[in-house]
């Protein structure tokens, strides 16, 4: 008799674990790459800036903004920078002009230079933080590279500014300019959804992953960037994330996880730094694909979701 309530109090408690965890929220913060000033259709770049600013504070969010020097190295810049870090987001350096590492041509004194001049650009602001993201996600070609610049970031107080989940917003923002181009007034709804399914299925992915590797939950990074495609759907992404069982948190907080002290001895090292520990891991190695994330993955599929969108429409 003692026996069974004994068994049906473990299995009282495991359900009741269970329940917790599936109503656990998983925790996400914004990052955003490459402010600028350019020009695109529909929006002026006031108009982008403030269309992303307005989003954040409606979520009630600080993100990381990882400045590219040469993007927005005028007064125009400097007034896009200010809107910011008057907003109290974080203001972290992505290099001066954006060189790919992983460059045979781009040797470690070319690249540490131009992550000094990056930097140099942003210091006096209130919320300078010493966060550097590698371009591309490409952090060296050779152990040489590698160690080289985690040397540098380290003796100058900096930190990787990484990735936990990586995405290829980046190629449907360019579809969209693509698509204005030919016609200004074109349909934007279907890359709006699939922008959104495509961060959800990213997001999905890359906890997974994070579980097998770590064993546990951890408080994710989210790459996107200062675009287009963020001004006009920001919104609709992070109110699907929090739909979907995400809670969104500040950069800040994100980057105290535990996980901020891992350097994986990759080569080439890269990508997310999820997929950098998976891939120290020869089980989990066979399943990576490389690149992590780029626009050979979301070409045809992008292409087909526009098509059905299109049929749907002519049917209706």
């Amino acid at each position: 008799m003692m026996k069974r309530k004994i068994r049906f109090l473990i299995v009282g408690v495991l359900l009741i674990l269970m329940q917790i965890s599936a109503f656990a929220q998983k925790e996400i913060a914004i990052t955003i790459d490459d402010p600028n000033t350019s020009e695109t259709f529909k929006l002026n770049w006031q108009e982008r800036n403030n269309s992303i600013l307005k989003t954040l504070d409606k979520h009630k969010i600080k993100a990381a903004l990882f400045v590219c020097g040469m993007r927005v190295n005028d007064s125009n810049g400097k007034e896009l920078l200010n809107k910011w870090d008057i907003k109290n987001h974080l203001i972290c350096n992505h290099s001066y002009s954006h060189l790919y590492f992983n460059s045979k041509s781009k040797t470690s004194e070319i690249f540490i230079a131009d992550f000094n001049k990056g930097d140099s650009l942003i210091r006096n602001f209130k919320n300078y933080t010493k966060l550097f993201r590698f371009p591309y996600l490409k952090e060296g070609n050779t152990a040489q590279k590698r160690d080289s610049m985690r040397v540098a970031m380290k003796t100058d107080g900096y930190k990787n500014g990484y990735v936990t989940i990586d995405a290829s917003d980046w190629y449907i923002d360019a579809q969209i300019s693509i698509a204005l181009k030919k016609d200004i007034n074109t349909d934007l709804t279907p890359y709006k959804e699939y922008y959104i399914n495509h961060i959800l299925d990213r997001a999905k992915y890359y906890d997974s992953l994070a579980h097998l590797v770590f064993k546990r939950d951890i408080k994710h990074t989210l790459l996107i960037h200062h675009s287009l495609l963020n001004a006009l759907f920001l919104d609709d992404l992070l109110i699907a994330l929090n739909e979907n069982g995400w809670k969104l948190i500040n950069a800040k907080e994100a980057y105290n996880d535990v996980i901020s002290s891992q350097q994986p001895l990759i080569e080439p090292c890269g990508e997310s730094i999820v997929w950098q520990c998976a891939e120290q891991i020869e089980e989990i190695s066979k399943t990576l694909r490389y690149p992590g994330e780029d626009e050979e993955y979301e070409k045809e599929p992008l292409e087909k979701y526009i098509e059905e969108y299109e049929l749907r429409m002519k049917i209706k």
